[in-house]
């Protein structure tokens, strides 16, 4: 995924889709934030952050907040849209090897029990595998503090995510394929658990749904102010 991104400081993020920066020239101005989460360690007053600019004249802040470079170096993506982008542009590419060759993909697909959508549904795999269901999360939380490069799931309790995993849970219990793909968008996480000091009714279901055949993956984004691209983890 190719970025077009201009730097600026960050003064504040508020009203959770908004923060105040400092641009270039030294103009402050209010920049729009794709991103419901707390951003717990990717909005410290001071940080360096990257924003692209959207041609739309109907928008009230052309500019979107999209990385954030920390003060200890690391780029993080908190635009949360561009998790699904990366991970639509990655099943194109064949990148997830473990859903290859899947000839349907159709994003934000009705479905479960609870009224949800999910990410991808994945069908038409030419060898006969059952359709898959992928739940697609972006991981952005690092804490370094008992072990180093550690990323965790949820920055926030979340009965939106639980509802997902309860779904997944129902998915592989049909017989269909459950995928939970965390996607992670901090250059210094090596590794996603669940943030059971957190959400711990998240931590007990995100057990409970591999216990019950949901396959769960992760995958890194590669970070640069001018591209981002999906790996294996």
């Amino acid at each position: 995924m190719e970025l077009a991104l201009k730097p600026a400081t960050l003064i504040k993020r508020y009203k959770r889709f908004l923060a105040d920066v400092i641009l270039e020239d030294g103009t402050e101005t209010t920049i729009h934030v794709a991103n419901t989460g707390a951003m717990t360690g990717c909005a410290q007053a001071g940080d360096t952050i990257w924003y692209s600019t959207s041609n739309n004249p109907k928008r009230k802040y052309p500019f979107s907040w999209e990385l954030t470079q920390t003060q200890l170096g690391d780029l993080i993506c908190v635009n949360t849209i561009r998790a699904n982008q990366l991970v639509a542009e990655a099943l194109k590419n064949n990148v997830i090897t473990e859903l290859l060759d899947y000839q349907t993909i159709i994003p934000e697909k009705k479905y479960g029990n609870e009224n949800s959508k999910i990410d991808f549904f994945l069908g038409g795999h030419p060898n006969g595998l059952a359709d898959a269901y992928v739940e697609v999360k972006s991981v952005t939380l690092l804490d370094n503090s008992t072990t180093q490069g550690q990323g965790y799931f949820p920055d926030t309790v979340t009965t939106r995510g639980q509802k997902h995993l309860r779904e997944l849970i129902d998915v592989a219990q049909g017989g269909k394929r459950a995928v939970l793909l965390f996607a992670v968008l901090h250059s210094g996480i090596q590794s996603v658990k669940a943030a059971a000091h957190i959400d711990s009714d998240y931590a007990h279901l995100l057990k409970q749904a591999n216990n019950n055949g949901v396959e769960i993956l992760t995958y890194k984004a590669s970070i640069s102010t001018h591209n981002i691209i999906l790996n294996p983890l």
